[in-house]
């Protein structure tokens, strides 16, 4: 297969997408980010990437109100870029079918607690961790899973966990759990190298 050439999907900030970049750049990934794809024109992850000349591409149902002009660009742009693996970090569309089926088995997602417990619709973002605090459990963390055509439904690559502390709050338990996640999305990349 040769390189490994990632493209990432991103809604919001990108740190999880920074945290691939970090690692191609100190030889803690073999590979390279090459595409930026987000469904916010708005999204800092896009910034990102134009920050270190990696394209970027805004592509959502405002820019292809078609869903089948959607798939077709989002296909063309991944071919485009020569891409072999796709890493979903926090990006918060249902990627389509079609994306699923072409790269089946070269997509992976990083999610903000542990699986399966915590996954589904609607278990995103800020909504994980009040969920974690909610049930009163005594440990969370973060999930590298492969996907598939259901939320948070497929095999898991790696999990590692944190403690909830007593004084935490959605926040303060959301910036932990971070932490590993920046940690284990490049390891889980990794794993794809041929």
């Amino acid at each position: 297969m040769g390189e490994l050439r990632i493209a990432v999907f991103a809604s919001g900030g990108g740190t999880n997408l920074q945290a691939l970049i970090d690692a191609t750049k100190s030889g803690g990934l073999d590979g390279r980010v090459s595409a930026v794809i987000s469904n916010n024109s708005n999204s800092y992850a896009l910034v990102r990437a134009a920050k270190e000349n990696i394209p970027g591409y805004h592509i959502s149902g405002k820019t292809h109100p078609e869903q089948k002009e959607l798939i077709r660009r989002l296909l063309d742009v991944l071919e485009m870029n020569g891409v072999n693996l796709i890493v979903l970090a926090g990006y918060m569309k249902l990627l389509p079918v079609e994306i699923i089926r072409e790269y089946r088995n070269r997509i992976i997602n990083i999610h903000p607690a542990l699986l399966p417990k915590y996954g589904g619709k609607g278990m995103y973002g800020i909504n994980v961790h009040k969920a974690v605090l909610e049930s009163k459990d005594r440990i969370s963390g973060a999930t590298v899973h492969m996907v598939d055509e259901a939320y948070d439904h497929g095999a898991i690559l790696i999990q590692r966990t944190v403690p909830v502390l007593p004084d935490d709050d959605p926040e303060t338990l959301a910036a932990r759990v971070l932490e590993v996640e920046h940690r284990i999305l490049p390891q889980a990349a990794g794993m794809f190298l041929c």
